[in-house]
């Protein structure tokens, strides 16, 4: 049988070997757009491929060839092949994006020579994240994006971009100081910062120390995920940047967080100690989320609002703490990724063509720009859930988990998902009926934009809808996804194969851990 298990670093090293060769042709733009595209493309093609072979047992390897769990290892299951695959999607299309409009700006308003390396660096440290099997190399894959998305948020120097880059990075440090010392509070606790081995290792350790590592985490996760109270940084700081690193901020960079969530909370702590706390987090973050939303009238800031209200049901699905929760927030978190992205995009191209994202400047455009109308609407409607569109199967499959529940709090919860979900479809009609078809004050620059631009966007808001076509078997898999996560055998088994599991033998799995930590480091001396 094939060992498929060289492809699994590739998303890392490929984009971080890339970074480091377009900054040293910092002098020939042309070259580093061939090299961005081309290494985006092919960390698409293996993230396409990760996503099939890991359909199975997760593909591990020991960076290094140093074993776990003293080595760093790299795993990909179902979840992290499936955020890969669509990351991969979206970072290519907001690249392609962005490169057409640098040429229709005749690439004078963003230093180029700095943009590819970073945006690189950006999709390295993601896809770091996403593959690591230990903490703290997690944080190592946080820290590269964020490094990123500092310059990112900045470029063009604008005052009001510096300002919303300060309070991003500001929060950013207080968020990377809370994981490290989340961190260092896990190793003393266990011994052990590799995910694998902190899974058996957990149990051991008493509960109440376990619950302040369990809260710990959260907060440092919380808030890069945008979780309320640890939100308000959002909406100020997404808007300001160019159009797209918006997109790919909204879309992606707060589902890293997300991510972590579910694997930390699947593995590390199944029991559930917190889901009460998680599930009335998730309230409120739909509620005030969407509420700001409705009192927005730019439409960056509307949909940065939206984005904090739809990361409550992800935190919804993750607190009901079932394998139908999980499930239906997997999915959720993939349709969200896209579409947010999506729209993100298709503002930009109001934006340009219509010279403002204000709501009370714009006005007209279903008329003066049809295509613009039908790339903004749909991935609007899929957004608010409108049937049969993704945005509703994924918001029925939490729905459906939360009645499963059965509990008072679950009610609430579907109940508060069912208010939210009417508040975006009106805080989107809203947006459209004053930006497409309302009669604008004065009359719009109608800046032509170009296809060049078009086509990428358009691309997203196709893959958007072939989520809605392809959502049976997608669905299929994140609850295999699920399966596995509810299990944790798969995925220890995978990184610690000598580790002999048993029901009911929680002592001896800590005891045989520690053996194998012995046996490893001996074996490395040797």
């Amino acid at each position: 049988m094939t060992d498929w298990s060289w492809l699994v670093p590739l998303p890392v090293v490929l984009p971080l070997s890339a970074a480091g060769l377009t900054l040293a042709l910092y002098r020939r733009p042309r070259v580093q757009r061939v090299v961005t595209v081309v290494t985006l493309t092919a960390v698409l093609v293996v993230a396409a491929a990760l996503l099939v072979l890991a359909d199975g047992a997760p593909l591990v390897v020991e960076v290094g060839n140093w074993a776990a769990p003293v080595g760093i290892n790299l795993v990909a299951d179902r979840l992290s092949a499936l955020m890969l695959t669509v990351s991969a999607a979206v970072t290519l299309c907001v690249l392609l994006y962005s490169l057409a409009q640098g040429q229709a700006d005749g690439e004078n308003d963003a230093p180029i020579s700095i943009f590819h390396p970073t945006y690189l660096a950006l999709t390295a440290g993601v896809s770091n994240a996403f593959l690591s099997g230990d903490l703290f190399n997690i944080y190592v894959g946080f820290e590269i994006l964020l490094a990123a998305s500092y310059v990112l948020i900045t470029l063009g120097g604008t005052g009001e971009r510096i300002r919303a880059g300060t309070i991003y990075v500001v929060v950013a440090i207080i968020s990377s100081v809370l994981f490290l010392v989340a961190i260092g509070a896990v190793y003393a606790a266990t011994g052990t910062v590799n995910l694998a081995q902190l899974a058996v290792r957990l149990p051991e350790i008493d509960p109440g120390v376990r619950l302040v590592l369990q809260v710990m985490l959260l907060l440092a996760f919380g808030i890069k995920a945008a979780i309320f109270p640890l939100s308000s940084w959002l909406p100020d700081s997404y808007p300001t940047a160019p159009a797209p690193v918006t997109a790919v901020f909204a879309g992606l960079l707060t589902k890293v967080g997300v991510y972590a969530i579910i694997r930390t909370q699947s593995l590390l702590f199944p029991e559930g100690r917190l889901d009460d706390v998680l599930m009335w987090l998730a309230l409120a973050t739909m509620l005030v989320g969407i509420l700001g939303a409705v009192a927005q009238d730019d439409v960056k800031r509307l949909l940065s609002f939206t984005l904090v209200s739809h990361i409550g049901f992800m935190v919804f699905g993750i607190a009901l703490g079932s394998q139908a929760g999980w499930t239906a927030a997997i999915f959720y978190v993939a349709h969200h990724i896209t579409v947010q992205t999506a729209l993100f995009l298709v503002v930009g191209l109001v934006e340009r063509f219509g010279g403002t994202t204000s709501l009370d400047r714009l006005g007209g455009l279903a008329k003066t720009a049809p295509v613009l109308a039908v790339l903004f609407f749909v991935p609007a409607m899929n957004l608010a859930g409108i049937p049969p569109l993704s945005g509703f199967l994924g918001k029925v499959g939490l729905l459906e988990a939360g009645v499963a529940q059965a509990t008072p709090l679950a009610y609430l919860l579907v109940a508060g998902s069912v208010v939210t979900s009417l508040l975006t479809l009106y805080a989107l009609i809203k947006a459209w009926n004053k930006a497409f078809w309302q009669t604008p004050p004065a009359e719009l620059p109608r800046t032509p934009v170009p296809t060049s631009m078009a086509v990428p966007a358009g691309a997203l808001v196709a893959v958007g809808l072939a989520l809605t076509f392809l959502a049976g078997p997608l669905y299929a898999y994140t609850e295999r996804a699920a399966v596995t996560l509810a299990e944790r055998d798969p995925y220890v088994r995978a990184v610690l194969p000598d580790l002999e599991r048993g029901q009911g033998e929680s002592a001896d799995v800590a005891e045989q851990a520690v053996e194998q930590d012995e046996a490893t480091v001996g074996g490395e001396d040797g």
